[in-house]
C-alpha cells in the first residue's frame, strides 16, 4: 500500500495551508485518494455519470468521521464547497441535451448545480449550518472563518473537488473540519 502522502490531493495541503492563514483549527481532515486503493469512488443513490457528488461525499464523510471527538448535541455545522469548474461531467451532459433541442434528463438539471450534493450532507450527516459555493481555497476559507466568528456556526466542513479534466488527469478531491481561531493567535 502507497503511503497516504504520496498520493493525497494537492488541495489538501492547501487547505490546511489556508486553514492556517485563516486562524483556523483542523480537527480533521481527508482526501482522494488517500492511497492506491481509491479506484473508484462509490455511486450515490439520486446521482448519475458524474462522480462530482459521490466524490465530494466521500471526503466529506471520511471528514467527519475522522473528527477527533463527537460533537456536542446543537452543534453547528457549516458547508463550504470549494470547486472551480463544478460538476463539468452533468454541466456537459445539460448543454448537450440543450444544444441539441432535447429534454434535459432531470437527474442531470439537478445535479449540474455544484452545491445540489450539500443536502446529501446536511441530512446524511446531520448537519444544520449555512451552505456556501465559492470557487477558491483562501475564499471557502476565508468564508468559514468568517461563519464561525460571526457566530453562523461552530465549525465547518470545506471540501475542495474537482473532476479530471484530461484523460491523464485524475479525479481529486479534500476535505477539512475547521474550528475557531487556534489558541495561539
Amino acid at each position: 500500500m502507497t503511503p497516504p502522502a504520496s498520493v493525497a490531493s494537492p488541495a489538501l495541503a492547501a487547505l490546511h495551508a489556508a486553514a492556517a492563514a485563516a486562524g483556523l483549527t483542523v480537527s480533521s481532515s481527508a482526501s482522494w485518494p488517500e492511497t492506491d486503493a481509491d479506484g473508484q469512488v462509490t455511486a450515490l443513490a439520486g446521482f448519475i455519470e458524474s462522480n462530482f457528488s459521490p466524490l465530494l461525499a466521500e471526503v466529506a464523510g471520511r471528514a467527519l468521521r475522522g473528527r477527533d471527538r463527537r460533537p456536542a448535541p446543537g452543534t453547528v455545522t457549516a458547508i463550504v464547497m470549494v470547486t472551480a469548474l463544478g460538476d463539468i461531467t452533468s454541466a456537459t451532459r445539460v448543454a448537450a441535451a440543450v444544444d441539441a433541442g432535447e429534454r434535459v434528463p432531470p437527474l442531470h438539471f439537478f445535479q449540474s448545480v455544484p452545491n445540489a450534493v450539500a443536502g446529501y450532507l446536511a441530512a446524511r450527516w446531520h448537519l444544520t449550518g449555512p451552505v456556501v459555493c465559492v470557487s477558491g481555497i483562501r475564499a471557502g476559507l476565508d468564508v468559514a472563518a468568517l461563519l464561525i466568528e460571526d457566530a453562523d456556526a461552530d465549525d465547518a466542513l470545506v471540501v475542495c473537488v474537482d473532476l479530471a479534466v484530461t484523460s491523464a488527469d485524475r479525479d481529486r478531491a479534500a476535505a477539512i473540519l475547521v474550528t475557531g481561531r487556534r489558541p495561539d493567535l
